[in-house]
């Protein structure tokens, strides 16, 4: 049995954040995973990036092949850390893995511009939604110019805005020990 949970929000959601909180307590119930971020993926899919709607569905369907690979074909269960604007990208790991899971990080728009505002040393750029607002973001920014098509019917709902990080990631245990029981050491 392996399993593929799909943090999905908006960029400064806190789905990363979130995610390190996940990974915290996983082995205490004996499971492992492997994280999959969209950020330092498309550092090696597109060097370059343009951040536009091609590119986009370059990036994430890349992204899923890499993640049904690592379940279906090679047993572990897999985390995807990624805004995945669009539903088509969520929708087509739901078809090619079996045990898919979409996390929603539901938080408001206002919130997610003022954390985003205050990123310091990560991969992410910090003021990518004041720079988009202004038109001076390079391509396009979900959110802003870019939609993002919340999930229609995700296993789990997260209301980041809320709960502190530990407990939205206690509340996604909750899912996993709930669906998988048997994971469980």
């Amino acid at each position: 049995m392996s399993f593929c949970l799909w943090l999905t929000g908006l960029p400064g959601s806190g789905k990363s954040t979130i995610l390190k909180e996940l990974l915290r307590i996983l082995p205490a119930s004996g499971i492992e995973a492997v994280t999959l971020s969209l950020d330092h993926i498309r550092k090696v899919v597109t060097p370059d990036p343009r951040y536009t709607d091609e590119e986009r569905g370059i990036v994430y369907r890349s992204l899923v092949m890499m993640a049904q690979l690592l379940t279906y074909e090679g047993g572990k269960n897999v985390i995807i850390d990624a805004t995945g604007n669009r539903r088509e990208f969520r929708d087509l790991a739901r078809q090619l893995i079996p045990d898919f899971v979409e996390i929603y990080i539901q938080c408001p728009l206002k919130t997610c511009e003022e954390r985003e505002a205050l990123r310091r040393g990560q991969i992410v750029e910090k003021d990518l939604y004041r720079r988009a607002m202004k038109g001076a973001l390079k391509g396009e920014m979900p959110g802003v110019s870019a939609p993002y098509e919340a999930p229609e019917h995700p296993e789990v709902v997260v209301r980041s805005d809320i709960l502190s990080p530990e407990a939205s990631a206690e509340r996604i245990m909750a899912y996993v020990r709930f669906r998988w029981p048997e994971a469980i050491a």
